[in-house]
């Protein structure tokens, strides 16, 4: 059995989706980023970088005592070599796959982050208009740039990394890049048709949408003002101090 310490957002679907693929049996413990969950002292000892997923599997790979794992890119890199599925054990193929997940891991996820923050959240908390138009301009044209980076590699290949491997750097790469159409429009696919036709196509695979799936009642519940205030506060600007101090209150609840 593998523990998953889940939210359900783009890359907490990463980790579900893989599992889904793989047909391993998985129990979600769901950690409410919103909460402050990821700051108690258990979940820091799986993930010392305060960030879901991650992932404790009690029959590892190797046998042994049970292995945590943090980081999306770890963990589907980890449950890849365990089933031996979806990523190749050695050759080009694995580095082909592999430099895809880097990538998506480094520019996608980030940038796609950044973009919601600066159009959706930031209106909140930054009070300078010129800072805030620049911020939403840095992130999105490089969204639109990363875009377009995907458009070219699937005009000549079904797949991310080829056209005959459907892999984990798919798995890792949907999950930002389906939400294209929610963050900018619809409109925003008439760019990038290849794109397009790949998010259909993976989505439409039943573990892709099971795994999507997974944990949609969580935090659907509307929060006060001064909960959502409290919330911008957990999940934004964070700095060592904060981090140290809520670190600090959840060991002391604990106690």
């Amino acid at each position: 059995m593998i523990d998953v310490h889940y939210w359900p957002t783009p890359n907490g679907w990463k980790v579900t989706i893989m599992l889904e693929e793989c047909g391993l049996d998985y129990e979600i413990k769901p950690v409410d980023i919103g909460g402050g969950d990821q700051f108690k002292p258990g979940f820091l000892r799986i993930s010392p970088n305060n960030r879901m997923p991650a992932i404790v599997d009690h029959e590892p790979l190797g046998g042994g005592s049970p292995v945590a794992i943090f980081e999306s890119g770890a963990i589907l890199e980890y449950l890849a070599d365990k089933t031996g599925q979806f990523l190749p054990r050695s050759g080009a193929g694995r580095y082909r796959v592999l430099q895809w997940v880097h990538w998506q891991m480094a520019n996608l996820g980030p940038m796609m982050g950044n973009a919601n923050h600066f159009k959706n959240y930031a209106k909140n908390i930054v009070d300078d208009p010129d800072q805030l138009a620049y911020g939403t301009k840095r992130f999105v044209g490089e969204v639109d740039r990363l875009s377009g980076v995907m458009d070219a590699q699937l005009s000549a290949n079904q797949f991310l990394a080829g056209d005959d491997a459907y892999s984990i750097a798919d798995m890792i790469t949907w999950p930002w890049a389906m939400l294209m159409g929610r963050l900018f429009g619809d409109a925003v696919w008439e760019d990038f048709p290849n794109l397009k036709r790949w998010v259909d196509e993976v989505g439409a695979r039943p573990a892709v949408d099971k795994g999507y799936r997974v944990g949609r009642e969580l935090g659907k519940r509307e929060l006060t003002e001064a909960e959502e205030k409290a919330r911008r506060e957990l999940l934004f600007n964070q700095t060592n101090e904060k981090v140290r101090k809520a670190r600090e209150e959840a060991a002391q609840a604990a106690s």
